[in-house]
């Protein structure tokens, strides 16, 4: 008898079709009120759940007794209580690897956008304000032989200071739980206290996951200790950083400007005091998004789902206090 998995991402035809001739599906087409409704109804009789972008509390999850795995199409796993979800033995996996390399590209693009105005710039052309050669107002600052500050040094951390360091030219500083001998051999990069590099760094880059210990680590005193030739890149979770006291940062010229592809809530508001700044580059958490790449990332899930179900360890296990194999 197939086992029964409930879909809330749409899957490329020929996932969907690998996906349905092993499980029964229930396709969760939108997490809007109808959609959420059908996703308890479906719960109870669920084995597995795959998707993305749905936090799954306890209080959800307690309606689905016979759930034996989750496959997150993501990174990061914030969206789950993964004690909760250990306790229950139910099997939890994620997608790493596959989007290292676009998601660095992502952040150097935010590097380079910020620090040359690009956007602030094309704009006025497009707006029909370009009447003349640019002046200083107008003038961006050079990314190439500048420091490169990563706050996080996990595979999306190094990608970033490959760039930087073979690239451009970048000195590498960074910041972990701990030290990285292959990093600090690989890029000639040099370990610093997160206040030692956010005094020192030119661009200052997070790429850390979001938990209890990393919520809010950025925020006044923080943005105080940087130069106001700092720019600030974000490419982890809004949550990391505390944004009202980045808008006083930004506001106030304390720091020259922000990239950013996360924020605490997503999408941003119409109203957000960001998007009424100059020196910010806001994207819509894109971070991954290339037709590859998500792809890739959508057969990840489906194969640590698979693998779950047929009572094999998934590669990309979470949570290993879960598995009884």
């Amino acid at each position: 008898m197939k086992k029964q998995v409930v879909l809330y991402k749409k899957l490329s035809p020929t996932l969907m079709t690998r996906l349905q001739q092993q499980c029964e599906v229930t396709l969760i087409e939108s997490l809007d009120a109808d959609g959420l409704m059908k996703l308890r109804d479906a719960l109870p009789g669920a084995h597995g759940l795959l998707g993305a972008s749905l936090k799954l509390d306890a209080a959800l999850l307690d309606l689905a007794p016979q759930l034996q795995a989750i496959a997150s199409v993501s990174v990061g796993v914030d969206n789950y209580d993964i004690d909760y979800l250990t306790r229950r033995k139910i099997l939890l996996s994620n997608t790493p690897d596959v989007l290292t390399e676009t998601t660095a590209d992502t952040g150097f693009a935010l590097i380079l956008a910020t620090a040359r105005r690009v956007v602030e710039l094309a704009n006025m052309v497009r707006s029909g304000q370009w009447h003349r050669n640019i002046g200083p107002a107008h003038f961006g600052t050079d990314v190439h032989g500048k420091t490169l500050g990563i706050i996080g040094m996990g595979r999306i951390g190094e990608a970033l200071a490959q760039r930087g360091h073979f690239g451009f030219g970048m000195p590498v500083l960074y910041h972990s739980q701990s030290r990285k001998p292959a990093v600090e051999a690989r890029f000639d990069a040099q370990y610093r206290s997160l206040e030692g590099l956010l005094q020192e760094a030119d661009f200052i880059c997070l790429t850390l996951p979001l938990t209890a210990q990393t919520e809010g680590l950025i925020g006044t005193e923080q943005f105080a200790l940087m130069r106001p030739e700092s720019i600030f890149i974000n490419i982890s979770r809004g949550k990391v950083v505390d944004e009202a006291a980045m808008i006083e940062a930004l506001r106030h010229q304390r720091i020259r400007a922000a990239g950013l592809d996360v924020f605490e809530r997503e999408p941003l508001n119409h109203d957000s005091p960001l998007l009424q700044l100059n020196n910010v580059v806001a994207t819509p958490h894109m971070g991954s998004a290339t037709h590859e790449t998500r792809e890739a990332m959508a057969r990840c899930a489906v194969d640590n789902l698979l693998a779950a179900l047929a009572g094999e360890k998934p590669v990309n296990l979470v949570n290993p206090g879960a598995w009884q194999g």
